[in-house]
């Protein structure tokens, strides 16, 4: 598929749309998230440019919504599907079904509607869709404890281009090696030639560690997974609740995806948890040993009674000597005492091991001295080993995190994906149930519908009243005032244009015209102009021309000019229409006229009235073939007729029934 071949897609957008890492596939498999996420290409944009590859990939001329009035059945229909679909994908994906006169796209949908009305979607599918989104790549990740290292100015280039999270640095000798390794958890080394070299520190030689850039930037693949965490957990979760198939072991990505935060670093490992806890709390538990060993040689000097000899006070004087001296004469056991405390609090507070614990000793002096303080080299020093390895272990977990998930990218992508497409399909069941919807068969000419009802109407589907009504090529479809002629025209048009979208119809049982073309006429708001007029009557001369395949519906043309002339005009379309082999429904109160003005036999079919009950209008929806339906004001003078009890002016209504 070439791209610029597509209506709406110029250099411009085949360049954006090129970021895409296929965007042929996404177009072919209407995924408007993927397109919408393009910069530049609003969501309304992504709609119409995946609905003109369709309708390319079919060779599919579109002009089957041939009116306005059709576009707005249309529309309707589509919103009903729409408010149906739990995520914002669905409802972008379910713009992209439009009707079709192309059997292979109206096939390509039919398919995913017959399956979806296999289905059962009951709440915790939905529940489960709810926190679902497509997927999004994370922004720029940039990582600080690790460095990589080079002799080679090409070197260089081709990992600051490769691995643009990490610092790339030049370094001349095993010495520079040495200075970079002081400020970085982690150096990788890219050349060979310092294989064999000792220097202090995380310094690993990895020639061949661009070759997969992954492995040195585990944070670049759980950026991935921590951006869209939520989304997979959802998708996952549709999975279980709607027994979709799936290559992957969903237990443990879930277990895996419970590791990851939001932004992509790495949670329940207990000695990562642990050594970023003592980095945290060092200084306050620092001070707290510090307290600790002060209290307690307070306490003991309180409690301690010294006598020092007028000889021994000329010495320490003579010495310069001080308090320090005496608790050293005097108060060893009792400082030992105190720095053990100490050190035993810090060990403990921090849950330090092994050579932490011996560094960590480190921090009080082992020479009493009062008040007691830290050493500040050696508390640096200890810093500086739990910090690194923090990130040594920060580093392994991630890698290990990133290794178990790197293959698992596209599979998860797809995993996403079939739960988004689940949702319209959901949406399209949803719709069949609740408007107790079948598939329609499309072929020939006239159509016949059972049990039909306008999805359109304001009230409950339920509270419809259920239409038969079949018309062979064309039909004058007559009846009284808010007798139902014009919601019979939209229940023709809507199961007309759900049939030719693959998607079900509102029905017991339909079978449509195989058409390509739609003409539905609104009814006029008044009298036209002679312009207007004009204007109309080329349309309709257009209209009942060859070609295409049509279905016409008219809704009371006869406003457009004088009821005489009306009639006439009608009377000619309609043989113009016959002729044309188009099937046809028109709807008009001057149908006794226009059938007399014809001069080929037309089909004349009735919405019977029954008659008035408490002023309403109670009729008989379904069209009756061949009866040409009495009007309202007929209707009117029949009850006053036998409501004249007296029969005083009985003999007036009488005569004016006689009329009609």
């Amino acid at each position: 598929m070439e791209l610029e071949a597509i209506p709406g897609i110029g250099p411009k957008t085949r360049e954006a749309l090129a970021t895409l890492e296929d965007p042929v596939e996404a177009l072919e498999r209407g995924d408007v998230a993927a397109i919408a996420a393009v910069p530049g290409i609003s969501q309304g944009r992504a709609v119409r440019i995946v609905r003109n590859a369709i309708r390319h990939r079919h060779d599919d001329p579109g002009g089957f919504l041939a009116t306005d009035r059709a576009e707005a059945v249309y529309d309707g229909l589509r919103s009903l599907l729409a408010e149906r679909a739990v995520t914002d994908y669905g409802r972008k994906r379910i713009e992209t079904f439009y009707p079709s006169a192309v059997p292979a796209r109206i096939a390509e949908t039919r398919a995913v509607a017959e399956r979806a009305m296999t289905r059962e979607f009951g709440e915790p599918v939905r529940e489960a869709l709810t926190g679902l989104e497509p997927l999004s790549e994370p922004g720029a990740v940039r990582v600080r404890d690790r460095c990589l290292a080079t002799t080679d100015a090409e070197t260089y280039s081709r990992a600051t281009e490769a691995v643009p999270e990490l610092s790339v640095e030049l370094v001349s000798d095993a010495r520079a090696l040495a200075d970079l390794a002081r400020g970085y958890a982690t150096v990788i080394a890219l050349d060979r030639e310092f294989t064999g070299v000792e220097v202090d520190g995380d310094v690993r030689v990895e020639p061949d560690a661009l070759e997969n850039p992954a492995e040195l930037v585990p944070e670049r693949v759980l950026a991935f997974y921590g951006a869209n965490r939520e989304s997979i957990q959802a998708a996952i979760e549709v999975h279980r609740v709607a027994n979709l198939e799936c290559e992957l072991d969903l237990d443990a990505l879930a277990g895996s995806l419970s590791r990851i935060e939001d932004d992509g670093q790495v949670s329940s490992d207990a000695e990562l948890t642990r050594l970023a806890a003592a980095v945290d709390d060092l200084e306050e538990a620092v001070s707290t040993a510090e307290s600790i060993a002060n209290d307690r040689l307070t306490e003991a000097i309180s409690e301690t009674d010294v006598t020092v000899d007028g000889a021994d006070l000329l010495s320490l004087a003579e010495r310069g000597a001080g308090v320090d001296s005496i608790l050293a004469r005097e108060l060893t056991q009792e400082f030992d005492g105190a720095i053990e405390a100490a050190r035993n609090h810090l060990v403990e507070a921090l849950d330090l091991q092994d050579e932490e614990a011996t560094a960590a000793a480190r921090v009080f002096p082992e020479e009493p001295t009062f008040p007691v303080e830290r050493n500040e080299s050696a508390l640096s020093r200890l810093e500086e080993t739990l910090t690194t390895a923090r990130d040594r272990r920060a580093g392994q977990v991630k890698r290990e995190l990133a290794e178990e998930l790197a293959g698992a990218r596209e599979p998860v992508r797809g995993l996403v994906r079939r739960a988004l497409e689940l949702d319209v399909e959901q949406a399209i069941s949803r719709f069949a149930a609740d408007f107790d919807c079948v598939m329609a068969d499309r072929s020939g000419r006239g159509f016949e519908i059972e049990g039909g009802r306008s999805p359109l109407l304001a009230e409950p589907p339920e509270a419809v009243e259920p239409v038969d009504y079949a018309v062979e090529d064309v039909a004058l479809l007559s009846g009284v005032n808010s007798g139902g002629k014009t919601t019979t025209l939209d229940m023709i048009a809507a199961i007309t244009i759900l049939a030719h979208m693959g998607l079900p119809v509102p029905a017991t049982a339909a079978r449509v015209p195989e058409i390509e073309e739609i003409h539905y006429h609104a009814k006029s708001s008044g009298t036209l102009d002679a312009g207007a007029l004009e204007t109309t009557l080329r349309d309709f001369a257009s209209l009942s021309a060859g070609g295409a395949t049509k279905l016409v519906l008219v809704d009371e043309l006869e406003s457009i000019t004088e009821p005489g002339a009306s009639a006439k005009i009608i009377a000619g379309i309609i043989e113009a229409l016959q002729e044309s082999e188009a099937t046809a429904v028109i709807v008009s109160h001057l149908a006794a006229g226009v059938r007399e003005a014809c001069e080929t036999p037309v089909t004349v079919d009735g919405i019977r009235a029954l008659g008035l009950e408490n002023g309403e209008l109670q009729v008989k929806r379904s069209p009756e073939k061949d009866h040409l339906a009495r009007s309202t004001p007929e209707l009117i003078v029949e009850k006053l007729a036998e409501g004249d009890t007296e029969g005083r002016t009985e003999a007036f209504y009488r005569a004016l029934l006689e009329k009609f």
